[in-house]
């Protein structure tokens, strides 16, 4: 079973953006289900905080990336819901082709790591 791992702050930093324009651009959503699908599609490795959550929802709103409106859930208390805009499903096109890139880059110099550790071990390690 795989539990919560510190995930170094700047790359949970880096990831907030393109996480949450994909969950929103998935279906519109609010800051405690937003929370919850992080920690599923990380399979329970990320998790969030509130504290980290809502300053990245209120910066993409303020870029006009995401739009928020309040409505009352069933239990009749009031939420904000959060959908993704035109301009961020753009940002988040421009988002996925970065982290591709770096993605990529790791995949490569990993795998070349992998190879030179089999045909030569580093002693000590």
């Amino acid at each position: 079973m795989t539990g919560a791992m510190d995930v170094n702050k700047d790359l949970v930093a880096a990831s907030a953006t393109p996480l949450v324009l994909a969950i929103l651009a998935e279906q519109e959503s609010y800051g405690y289900a937003i929370l919850k699908r992080v920690s599923e599609l990380s399979g329970g490795r990320l998790e969030w905080s509130d504290g980290m959550l809502y300053p990245v929802l209120h910066r993409l709103e303020r870029l006009g990336h995401i739009a928020g409106r309040w409505q009352k859930s069933e239990s009749g208390r009031r939420r904000r819901y959060y959908r993704i805009t035109p301009k961020g499903r753009e940002q988040l096109t421009a988002e996925r082709r970065q982290w591709q890139a770096v993605d990529d880059a790791l995949r490569n110099v990993w795998s070349l790591l992998s190879v030179r550790t089999v045909l030569n071990p580093v002693e000590g390690c």
